[in-house]
């Protein structure tokens, strides 16, 4: 799913001068097949026609063929180009699309056509909206809703740094699932995420919480950006003290040359044992294996969330 070189310069012409990186061979355990069923021609096809974007193509996510083939396309609203310059991200970076007003209208067709119990929405970062884009999202999962009344939405949400009244905004719409990623460790921030604000997003994530308890959260990191088993293990501490439901853990995987490298392969023992160590910090769920990713099986991880908490809460009782 790596792009080619040549595309770095003219999708990321801000990481142009950036020295090449050389990615190294993927391990048995990374490795998927290119998809070509005809479940994926088919919701490559729908999401064409509604002029739709998907983060599984802007970002290259390796499980695009597993997912499509199954009808589940993560939505990508507010354009497809992005305000931020993260080093891991693959979503083009520069001067932003107009909101398009009928976009919503459009994500709910799309999830009414292809019949989903469960759907994630996430966007690019958008500095340039005075609300972060949150206006919009509440108005995506309206028409979800007016849409599919039965479907249960996740929104995969960017930061919203200094848009007062953002996350209250998204809340208020009652996604069923509320995700922000803290992508890496607090160390790796500059290089990695720059624009963002680590102890911003926690707070985000902690907000979201407190507008609405009875709400899952999640977040999710990803390993092999050269951080430390300690440092992952304090991620886990934070985004706990934050109340934070379920936790996603994956492989970092390198788009271009131009892209933070990979410093490691992290083998799937390494992810069983963090896997078990996050569950033991209280998380109610926990994805962590080499193709996690924030919404690879999210709907069936939602019904198992909801079945986890039915259970800690029993245990109180």
């Amino acid at each position: 799913m790596t792009l080619p070189t040549a595309d770095a310069p003219l999708r990321h012409p801000e990481k142009a001068a950036r020295p090449d990186s050389a990615s190294p061979k993927k391990p048995p355990w990374i490795r998927v097949k290119a998809p070509g069923s005809p479940e994926y021609h088919a919701t490559r096809r729908l999401m064409r026609e509604l002029q739709l974007n998907t983060v599984c193509e802007e970002a290259a996510c390796p499980n695009i063929g597993e997912c499509w083939k199954e009808k589940h396309a993560t939505v990508m609203i507010l354009g497809a180009v992005c305000t931020r310059a993260c080093t891991f991200c693959n979503v083009a970076t520069g001067r932003p699309d107009q909101v398009d007003p009928h976009e919503p209208t459009r994500v709910g067709d799309a999830v009414a056509k292809l019949g989903l119990n469960h759907i994630v929405i996430t966007s690019v970062d958008r500095d340039d909206l005075e609300d972060g884009g949150a206006g919009h999202f509440a108005r995506t999962i309206k028409a979800i809703r007016a849409a599919a009344a039965n479907t249960t939405i996740e929104v995969l949400v960017p930061d919203f740094l200094r848009k007062d009244g953002a996350i209250e905004t998204v809340i208020a719409a009652r996604p069923d699932v509320l995700n922000h990623n803290l992508e890496t460790v607090p160390r790796l921030y500059a290089e990695v995420r720059p624009g963002a604000r680590y102890f911003h997003s926690l707070r985000l994530l902690d907000q979201a919480k407190r507008l609405d308890p009875l709400g899952f959260t999640k977040s999710g990191i990803m390993v092999g950006l050269g951080e430390g088993k300690t440092e992952v293990l304090q991620v886990m501490d934070d985004l706990r003290a934050a109340e934070v439901d379920f936790l996603t853990i994956g492989q970092y995987l390198q788009p271009t040359p131009k892209h933070h490298p990979i410093a490691r392969f992290v083998t799937p023992e390494e992810f069983e044992s963090y896997r078990r160590l996050a569950l033991g910090k209280g998380f109610l769920m926990v994805s962590a294996s080499p193709l996690s990713r924030s919404s690879y099986h999210a709907g069936d991880d939602f019904a198992r969330l909801k079945v986890a908490r039915a259970a800690s809460l029993g245990d109180r009782g």
